[in-house]
């Protein structure tokens, strides 16, 4: 008999515990709750308390929690409406930039030449009334050129600090896989704690601040992959795929005119900020967090979970700062949906964007011309949603 694992509850100490789950490990079970997490208040009690929540109780109060959510996420549909009139379908790619907004996380755009990838990131941009800076990569791009430099002034003798692209609200890195691997190695610092060093100084990035960049994965001859490094630092990885027929007559439609259609600015970003701080409110259940976590986990010990097949497929998987995207961006695509709450379908249709990018495969998997989609998806298919 396979071995499973017990989700500890309310009351019982955190972490796994192995238990006999039939002949198979399809399922997390439950553990029964202690007598002293129930809870034993008599109607009497209620009554004479008003109702009163528990002083234990952490949740937050989902009414009121919904009402902030519908408030703050009433923008986000004139948002996309507006970029609408521009870009035609691609709602898939639209609505995961939104969520790398709204969460903070930065989005590498991967797709064929021709997708609107670049456009959409422009078309976006124009939407909010924040600062943007469109930077096109080059294998001639020096660390400097995005970062800024230090420059010596004749006219006062002295060295003045000129700064680079990088100090915008949303930061367009086009092509960035054309630059060699010491300017991608130069988006790091910035990408993870908001901040460049010039010299011997350090600057604040301007809060927002998202990277959303663009590659051709197609495209071999003059491109410089990145690195797991940096492929960590992107919360999503957003893969476009082609229009349908009917939107690709949509878009001969309205491109070919002489009225080409642009955006207007229709949101700021003090809503930006506000949304945001509503996102961080919304609620996760401890089952769901605990499902996240076995999640990125099957990646790593897919023989723990009953996933012999997978073993050696994978060589590493996906890092902790996948668990903490999952909740993230997992919160956001609620938002979107204007509910308060997250449920595993807000974790299963965020996963693969978030894991894609942070699974490595072996040499065995290419050779069968196995994806990481693949193996996510067998992963979802095998640990039960609470």
């Amino acid at each position: 008999m396979d071995a499973g694992y017990r989700i500890s509850g309310p009351g019982m100490q955190r972490g796994l515990e192995r238990v006999i789950v039939g002949k198979s490990m399809d399922t997390l079970v439950d553990p029964v709750v202690a007598p002293s997490s129930v809870d034993t208040q008599t109607e009497g009690e209620a009554g004479a308390t008003g109702g009163a929540r528990d002083a234990r109780d952490t949740r937050p109060d989902v009414r009121a929690l919904g009402e902030a959510v519908d408030r703050e996420s009433a923008f986000l549909d004139v948002v996309t409406a507006e970029v609408g009139k521009v870009v035609v379908g691609q709602s898939y790619m639209v609505e995961r930039i939104l969520i790398g907004l709204l969460s903070g996380g930065h989005c590498l755009i991967e797709g064929v030449p021709g997708l609107a990838k670049t456009l959409t990131v422009k078309t976006l941009a124009q939407t909010i009334h924040a600062s943007f800076q469109r930077i096109q990569f080059t294998p001639d791009l020096l660390p400097a050129d995005i970062t800024g430099t230090t420059i010596y002034n004749m006219h006062t003798g002295q060295f003045t600090q000129k700064r680079g692209p990088l100090f915008a609200n949303l930061v367009l890195a086009d092509e960035i896989n054309r630059a060699p691997a010491k300017v991608q190695s130069a988006l790091l610092e910035a990408m993870q704690e908001r901040q460049v060093t010039i010299g011997d100084a350090t600057h604040r990035l301007p809060d927002p601040f998202l990277v959303l960049a663009t590659q051709n994965p197609i495209e071999q001859e003059g491109t410089f992959p990145l690195p797991e490094a940096q492929l960590d630092r992107f919360m999503l990885l957003i893969k476009v795929d082609y229009p349908t027929p009917v939107e690709e007559r949509a878009m001969l439609d309205r491109m070919t005119s002489l009225d080409v259609p642009a955006a207007t600015e229709v949101c700021s970003i003090e809503q930006i900020k506000a949304a945001r701080r509503v996102v961080g409110s919304i609620y996760i259940d401890d089952k769901v967090r605990d499902y996240i976590v076995h999640l990125v986990n099957a990646t790593r010990q897919p023989r723990t979970y009953g996933l012999t097949e997978l073993a050696p497929l994978v060589e590493y998987g996906a890092s902790p700062r996948a668990t903490l995207n999952l909740a993230i961006a997992a919160r956001a695509h609620a938002f979107l949906r204007h509910r308060p709450y997250v449920t595993p379908d807000d974790v299963r249709a965020i996963g693969e964007d978030v894991m894609r990018h942070r699974v490595v495969l072996t040499y065995e998997a290419e050779a069968e011309e196995i994806s990481t989609e693949d193996v996510i998806r067998r992963v979802f298919e095998r640990i039960p949603a609470p």
